[in-house]
């Protein structure tokens, strides 16, 4: 187990705490898959009602994948497994039988985003900023789940404009698309408001919470969810994934070529 994710239960809430606040929560594999062994933990565990996740500090929720963790990339096996990790650990965090929320604080990036919207409930603090900035900084993409987790919460074209944009949305704009459902004044505030929320929804019926849970989650999926290895292996074997990895290692502005 890594001491960078933290799991504990409290009085019958599951609290997961993403704790690299010196890379402001970046995760890493090892993270990624203790996150899923999280996951069977709290399925299996009757005293845990609800699933609270945070980021360590007040800085970041969570900034994305740690980026050192592109660095020993060399074909397309391994953008493919990356993305294939990341969709079975978001598959099994979206899939928990109990309620989810993410109580978000300071930026909310990439992955860290991902982790948020696979959680039922998502609340922030007013430092909340949240983001999917890839063409701006990596020149990669989402995986076709994560799309599409996305645009269900927030359509197609604030995806679009999200991506297209590489903008930074702020708490109060979160809120007013959807992607927040509250936000509270600070990080103290936040954690309080989480704890009641987890609290509160504890006490009710878990059957018909893992009911509601389980038919949404099988109403996306009736859709069915196209192939997107071509795509995957467009962006991350291209020279300009190489570039924009290079330049964000190097803290400069990548030079993109569309090749």
């Amino acid at each position: 187990m890594t001491a960078e994710l933290l799991y504990e239960v409290r009085d019958g809430i599951g609290h997961v705490m993403l704790n690299r606040p010196q890379a402001r929560n970046a995760l890493t594999f090892a993270m990624y898959e203790r996150l899923s062994d999280v996951c069977d933990e709290v399925d299996s565990d009757p005293e845990v009602k609800v699933l609270v996740i945070t980021g360590a500090g007040e800085k970041a929720f969570a900034a994305g994948t740690d980026i050192n963790q592109f660095r020993a990339f060399s074909g397309p096996e391994d953008a493919l497994g990356y993305e294939a990790r990341i969709d079975r650990v978001l598959s099994r965090l979206e899939a928990v039988r109990k309620p989810t929320i993410a109580a978000i604080a300071g930026a909310c990036t990439g992955g860290g985003a991902a982790i948020a919207v696979a959680c039922d409930l998502r609340i922030a603090a007013a430092n909340a900023v949240f983001g999917v900035p890839i063409a701006r900084t990596l020149g990669n993409c989402l995986s076709m789940s994560n799309l599409a987790r996305l645009s269900a919460l927030i359509g197609a074209g604030r995806t679009k404009e999200l991506i297209f944009t590489a903008k930074l949305v702020g708490a109060h704009d979160a809120l007013a698309i959807g992607l927040v459902s509250e936000v509270l004044a600070d990080a103290e505030a936040l954690a309080a408001r989480a704890e009641a929320l987890a609290q509160h929804i504890a006490g009710f019926a878990p059957l018909t919470l893992r009911a509601t849970k389980t038919a949404l989650h099988r109403l996306r999926e009736a859709e069915g969810l196209p192939p997107d290895e071509d795509l995957i292996r467009l962006c991350y074997e291209s020279a300009d994934f190489r570039e924009g990895l290079d330049a964000f290692l190097s803290k400069r502005p990548p030079v993109w070529r569309g090749v």
